[in-house]
């Protein structure tokens, strides 16, 4: 059994069709073939699709094919599938048909799937983070697998609370205060380092994003008791391992530190397989002249400061997951099946200690079976391009859209993932989202305020210095719309219907949530987070309806 995600639109326009009728559907209406059943293969729906969108590049085509692909071949019947809902509540079901092509139906509703919806309200409270940061992405059909996700959907399907991913760290759990993580690691020595997630770390200091001010502190205080994280947990993603250690402690009778004793320990053994990356980690912040930036280490300002706000290619989740290879020596027949069964357009070439040696594709087959029909992996095997995790990920978006992908490779320079354009579309996409909701937003403040409220009274709620550079609601802040609309008579000729203290209170919190975004951060804004930018939003939609 597997579960899937399959949204009801971008906006939810089909979810009450998708209810009422027991189907799962989605659009791509334009389709010239109509019934994708005939399309029996990957190559089969990326033709169609490539037909019906001619204007669009090849990425958005593959990515497109992918979810298509899913949708009609993929998805079982038996399969679990959750639908968000625009209520910012969850419907979860049990896919019981085959796709299917409605001919006759409305346009937006002839690709769908029958699924029974086992429960239709579940609170998003009930879904832990981890969970919830699965399902938050911006693809219409996608699965969700990390974490023991099919098992946990089985249980919100059961109406009971998610039972958290199997793996869960629950000593990490206990860490309830920055307190209780200094007296552990006192406790522990430097034979028994403390190691836990990115994220757990963080939820110490109750943070769930890497903020410069939140990063700051945190560094700050371990910096005041002697701590140092092993790599630094400013990289990475949020479910990176890392090592709390004593690094301020007094030298032992040989004169070194716990850091540097680790280094040469069997503990670092025990963290390499903790944590596959972190001896290479350990080597590398211990070295002479080296350390953790910022954590009692001796790096310079300027460096410490770009370990806090760049934006590495380990920041992305496909940076730090294995990808399907091939290695030195397998057979061109093993490469080619593996890209027709996954639906690749190429595979990395690994030698026997996992470094990359190359990388095969389509268009580097047939090149060498041009020179040679009979050409083998070896000579259909290209130089791929490889980024290290600690790169600045800005730096090879021009690659990436260029050769469709980068290879990843860790500190120990063995491949560890592979980032590819839809990759980057998702992400920048999930980056783009909140954005998104706050301009729209401001934009419907500023319409309404304009329409409504005399210019005079506008410019009474800010500061008479600056009244007369007030020209329209445009010139405002976010933060005195609340000023503006708090005054009885600016309030009564907005005409709406609606209680104004929880108006107010609901634009005083995506105030903070603005403020939140304008402040750098690598960690993607998870759906709770932006739940109080998408009630307002609505809300706002609601009382002025006008596009």
């Amino acid at each position: 059994m597997r579960a899937w995600v399959v949204r009801a639109g971008e906006n939810g326009e089909r979810e009450r069709a998708a209810l009422e009728e027991g189907v799962l559907v989605v659009g791509w209406d334009r389709l010239a073939m109509g019934d994708l059943a005939d399309a029996v293969t990957r190559d089969d729906i990326k033709a169609a699709v490539a037909a019906a969108y001619p204007d669009e590049g090849p990425y958005t085509i593959g990515n497109w094919t992918g979810q298509l692909h899913r949708f009609v071949h993929e998805i079982q019947p038996g399969d679990l599938v959750v639908l968000p809902l625009k209520s910012l509540r969850v419907a979860v079901g049990r896919v019981t048909g085959a796709y299917e092509y409605r001919a006759g139906a409305a346009e937006g509703m002839r690709h769908v799937r029958r699924v029974e919806w086992l429960v239709t309200d579940i609170d998003r409270q009930q879904i832990q983070t981890d969970l919830l940061d699965s399902m938050g992405s911006l693809l219409t059909v996608f699965e969700i697998s990390r974490f023991g996700a099919a098992e946990r959907v089985a249980a919100l399907a059961d109406g009971k609370p998610d039972p958290g991913r199997p793996d869960a760290d629950e000593f990490a759990a206990s860490l309830t205060e920055p307190a209780k993580l200094y007296e552990e690691v006192r406790r522990r020595g430097a034979e028994e380092p403390l190691t836990l997630s990115v994220r757990d770390f963080l939820a110490i200091w109750g943070v769930q994003r890497r903020y410069p001010a939140s990063t700051e502190q945190i560094k700050n205080e371990l910096e005041a008791r002697g701590l140092v994280t092993v790599p630094p947990f400013t990289e990475g993603t949020l479910d990176s391992r890392i090592a709390v250690l004593a690094g301020g402690a007094e030298p032992d009778e040989s004169g070194t530190s716990a850091v540097t004793r680790l280094s040469s320990s069997l503990v670092l053994d025990t963290i390499r397989d903790l944590s596959a990356g972190i001896a290479a980690d350990v080597a590398r912040w211990t070295a002479p002249g080296s350390g953790p930036a910022g954590l009692g280490a001796h790096l310079p300002d300027e460096e410490a400061e770009t370990q806090a706000v760049a934006y590495r290619v380990s920041n992305l989740d496909s940076a730090n997951r294995m990808p399907e290879c091939v290695r030195v020596g397998d057979s061109l027949g093993t490469a080619t099946t593996l890209m027709v069964l996954r639906g690749y357009s190429q595979l990395p070439v690994l030698d026997e200690d996992g470094r990359l040696r190359g990388v095969v594709s389509w268009e580097s087959i047939g090149r060498a079976r041009m020179a040679d029909p009979n050409a083998g992996l070896q000579a259909a095997t290209v130089r791929g391009q490889e980024a290290d995790g600690s790169d600045d990920l800005l730096d090879w978006i021009g690659a990436i859209q260029q050769f469709g992908y980068v290879i990843v490779r860790d500190h120990d320079h063995k491949v560890c993932g592979l980032i590819t354009a839809s990759d980057l579309t998702v992400q920048f996409g999930t980056r783009v989202r909140p954005f998104v909701l706050v301009e729209e937003i401001e934009q419907r403040l500023r319409r309404v305020v304009d329409r409504c409220i005399p210019l005079e009274r506008i410019r009474a709620t800010v500061p008479r210095g600056r009244a007369a550079q007030v020209h329209s609601a445009a010139n405002l802040t976010f933060g005195a719309y609340k000023h503006l609309l708090k005054v009885p008579e600016n309030w009564a000729a907005l005409g709406w219907g609606i209680d104004q203290d929880h108006f107010l209170a609901a634009l005083d919190e995506c105030r903070n949530f603005r403020n939140a975004l304008m402040h750098f951060s690598p960690d993607p804004m998870t759906d709770d987070q932006l739940i109080p930018a998408q009630g307002l939003l609505e809300l706002l939609r609601s009382v002025d309806p006008q596009i």
